[in-house]
């Protein structure tokens, strides 16, 4: 009578079936397999127990196989070959390789570190799926507390328990002149007093509270920002400048990236106003991809 199968506890047996359907040699399938011969004999008559029918014809020479131990061995192999590649990903997910990261940029902050974080993440974890998209800061911290994100790009401060934060890099803000504005003509440095009541363009504070806060707090610490105008990206906010009508001040990186014409880029006195990029997500996190991803912030 067979013994009742259950879920396939030990895989041993099977697995030493299968050597033997290939070696049809019980002495060079027990080498094979690193156990003694008896021992492979004890457990090839245990899953002939477990199954309730023979599984090889023994004989002097060595052994062939039942007709279904031959159904029995094809069937094995290809379970055991399914049993090996689920084992081999589950390694990978441990060891933050396979899996998948769902990561978002900030709108501000393209190039520099930033980019460099994720290609060097890439090139050490090219299992990983890498699923990215961009945004400015607010919509990626909401995207992290909804869980839809694993990790993004921000501009802190960010102010929600729930997650965590490091900061990536720190860069300089600059001040973007139109080309003929006079504060443009032979400086190089510009006052934070000659900007005071200047037209201003912005890109709206439900974007990114923080910087927006921060930028206003550096670059007019005693009042005077003006804002007359509001542009969804820098981009954007830079053409307006190229109009001839606004100053803004931006990040130093994405402003010489993007390069437009008609706009002069000009650096202020001591002290340099800083925004930084940071990296967000959820601080109960137990993503492998994701600590992958901080180890290298290290």
């Amino acid at each position: 009578m067979a013994e009742t199968p259950g879920a396939w506890s030990d895989l041993r047996r099977l697995r030493s079936f299968v050597v033997l359907a290939d070696e049809r040699h019980f002495t060079r399938a027990a080498a094979r397999l690193g156990i003694a011969q008896p021992a492979l004999s004890q457990q090839i008559r245990a899953l002939e127990r477990q199954l309730g029918v023979p599984l090889v014809h023994r004989t002097s020479r060595g052994c062939t196989l039942t007709e279904v131990g031959a159904r029995v061995a094809d069937e094995a192999g290809r379970m055991l070959a399914d049993v090996d590649a689920a084992a081999a990903r589950i390694r990978d997910l441990v060891r933050g390789r396979g899996g998948r990261l769902r990561l978002a940029y900030t709108r501000s902050a393209r190039g520099g570190r930033v980019d460099a974080l994720v290609a060097r993440f890439r090139a050490a974890h090219p299992d990983v799926e890498v699923v990215a998209e961009t945004a400015w800061t607010a919509p990626n911290v909401a995207g992290l507390l909804a869980g839809r994100l694993d990790a993004a790009f921000v501009r802190p401060p960010v102010d929600e328990p729930a997650l965590a934060c490091r900061t990536v890099d720190t860069e300089e803000l600059v001040l973007a002149l139109p080309a003929g504005h006079p504060l443009a003509a032979g400086r190089r440095r510009i006052g934070r007093a000659e900007v005071v009541d200047l037209p201003a363009v912005m890109w709206p504070r439900e974007n990114g509270p923080g910087m927006f806060d921060r930028t206003i707090a550096q670059v007019w610490p005693r009042g005077g920002f003006r804002l007359v105008r509001q542009e969804p990206d820098d981009e954007q906010l830079l053409r307006a400048v190229a109009q001839g009508d606004v100053v803004a001040a931006v990040p130093a990186g994405r402003a010489r990236a993007l390069r437009l014409p008609g706009v002069r880029l000009r650096r202020f006195t001591a002290p340099t106003p800083t925004v930084d990029v940071g990296l967000a997500w959820p601080a109960e996190s137990t993503n492998p991809a994701l600590h992958a991803l901080l180890a290298l912030l290290d």
